[in-house]
């Protein structure tokens, strides 16, 4: 009987203790890949802020009602891959799935009109969509996003897309911006008008999503990745023919502040963007690759110089979006931003072969033999590590071999041997890893000693 109880408690044990494992859609980031987004993240903040631009935290969670109100309500964000659910309250609410409807709440609620204008914000972080998971896309992901707020000049529009390119420039990143004018909401609702009467005979070609797009999100029509919709878009009614004149005059600006600025650019007649908020300029950032020379036939071609071609995915984009405050309740705003997907950008850095993201590598081992040894090796770390030393040390190694092995894996020039016969001596061994040879020195001055080897070492 008491060995069926056991045996009982012991199932039970092995269920509860089933390994878990992520969520689907989500990722962990391993120290091995940290060092990318710790370079990145550190070039947008120094870039953002010497161009003058603050940066802005806002929370998570917001109200359900302001991404209806702003994102759209029939656009595939709302309607398909928010995270919502009603609080203790009763109240709707949201992960955030974008940064700007955030940002411009925040714009409203704290008065940010009355500030010199324009206002220029700058918020990274993770967000949320419950979409279906694919290359470079999570149910958590991160976005640098970027914006100004109360200037509908077109050289804000260039900024924009100026500082999108110089962002991705730093980081070693080749780059095409693919650019279109969505124009002025009423242009754009004449538009949309004939767009439908060119689909709706088209009807029985289309994907599903873009059979009920048809009808509440027209213009997501020309947006479509599926290869049958996407070879109708060629053949579609352009925007750009139907936009009204100011929005065409505005977009011209735009292109000469480009070609001034030098930021290479396409004209792409279907980005359209997908949300709803955007009017006027709509942008996306293309990374292109180059055919490697040993893939053409230098038989069929000889003077052929490989041309960039841009990747499928866009890792980032963004827009002109002038009544979004105005729809929350503010005063009428211009305002204008873009987001990078931040796991693509990684990702694009990572398949460039131009990785610049910064590795310290160890340059000092401390090893310690005895307690009282690893005592005086916790404040001896601090002190090299202050003084610029790129120092690493393991106490949980107690043998002068282990700790040697893991200093020789760890390739540093120098390992310091702290023994009970140095804290009595008040001294401590350098060894040169590269020879073997050991010099004893004072303890008080082996921070100037290591300098200098490490100097000369470089």
């Amino acid at each position: 009987m008491v060995k069926k109880k056991q045996s009982k408690q012991v199932e039970k044990i092995k269920k509860t203790s089933k390994s878990l494992s992520l969520l689907r859609g989500f990722k962990d980031i391993l120290p091995e890949h940290m060092k990318y987004w710790q370079y990145a993240r550190n070039v947008a903040h120094e870039l953002f802020s010497d161009y003058g631009y603050g940066q802005i935290e806002t929370p998570i969670l917001e109200q359900t009602s302001l991404y209806k109100r702003t994102t759209g309500e029939h656009t595939d964000i709302v309607t398909k891959e928010m995270f919502s659910f009603q609080d203790r309250s009763g109240d709707s609410i949201s992960m955030r799935p974008e940064f700007t409807p955030g940002i411009a709440r925040a714009y409203i609620e704290h008065g940010m009109l009355n500030r010199p204008q324009p206002v220029k914000l700058y918020s990274l972080g993770p967000l949320f969509r419950y979409d279906r998971p694919q290359a470079g896309r999570y149910r958590q992901f991160h976005q640098l996003d970027f914006e100004i707020l109360g200037d509908e000049n077109p050289v804000a529009d260039a900024e924009i897309i100026f500082l999108s390119y110089l962002f991705c420039k730093k980081l070693g990143l080749d780059v095409v911006i693919q650019i279109n004018s969505l124009g002025q909401s009423e242009s754009r609702q004449e538009y949309i008008k004939i767009l439908k009467e060119y689909y709706k005979s088209k009807r029985r070609l289309l994907c599903d999503d873009c059979k009920t797009r048809l009808t509440k999100n027209t213009l997501r029509l020309l947006d479509c990745k599926e290869t049958g919709c996407q070879d109708l878009t060629q053949s579609a009614p352009q925007l750009i023919d139907h936009i009204d004149d100011d929005s065409k005059q505005h977009f011209v600006r735009v292109l000469e502040y480009l070609d001034e600025s030098e930021v290479p650019y396409e004209l792409n007649p279907y980005i359209v963007r997908g949300l709803d908020y955007y009017n006027r300029t709509a942008f996306e950032v293309m990374p292109v690759i180059t055919r490697p020379c040993d893939e053409i036939s230098l038989e069929v071609a000889p003077d052929f110089v490989p041309k960039p071609e841009p990747l499928v995915q866009a890792i980032g984009g963004g827009g002109r979006y002038d009544g979004l405050i105005e729809a929350i309740g503010g005063r009428p705003t211009a305002g204008v931003g873009m987001a990078f997907g931040f796991e693509r950008v990684i990702e694009a850095i990572r398949q460039s072969g131009k990785d610049k993201a910064p590795v310290k590598k160890p340059q000092v081992f401390l090893a310690q033999l005895g307690e009282e040894a690893a005592k005086r090796i916790f404040k001896l770390f601090e002190v090299l590590r202050e003084s610029g030393i790129q120092t690493r040390v393991n106490f949980s190694k107690s043998g002068l071999k282990q700790q040697l092995e893991l200093a020789d894996k760890l390739k540093v020039p120098y390992t310091v041997i702290l023994g009970q016969k140095e804290l009595l001596d008040d001294t401590i061994i350098i060894r040169d890893m590269e020879n073997g040879i050991q010099e004893v020195v004072d303890l008080s001055k082996v921070t100037e000693e290591l300098k200098k080897r490490l100097k000369s070492h470089e």
